[in-house]
């Protein structure tokens, strides 16, 4: 059974740093490229990180340069790492991955980026 398991939210100022982690379970974690999502209030999911079995990234422009996804495969863990975080930052991060034709989310890590 998949399982994915966010850490790391919190509150933080603006221009502060924080590292998401999400502990994954239940399948082959190096096969599969994962990614991170956010949702604001009254917003819909958006993607903000994705990283491929085979390590390469793809970064929206509103996070270009701050954000960075890994993956640590020995250990099936993925990170975020977010610095430089703005208001508009603000949301719940899920992890994510596609694998036998389903979508599969963990529960959410709260991120409050807020003066």
């Amino acid at each position: 059974q998949v399982h994915l398991v966010e850490s790391g939210g919190g509150l933080v100022q603006p221009g502060g740093s924080l590292r998401l982690s999400c502990a994954a379970s239940g399948f082959t974690f190096s096969s599969y490229g994962m990614a991170w999502y956010r949702q604001a209030p009254g917003k819909q999911r958006e993607l903000v990180a994705r990283i491929g079995s085979g390590s390469s990234t793809v970064y929206p422009d509103s996070v270009k340069g701050r954000f960075t996804i890994s993956r640590d495969n020995a250990k099936n863990t993925l990170a975020l790492q977010m610095n430089n975080l703005k208001p508009e930052d603000t949301g719940v991060y899920y992890c994510y991955v596609y694998l036998s034709s389903r979508d599969y989310w963990g529960q959410g890590t709260q991120v409050t980026v807020s003066s």
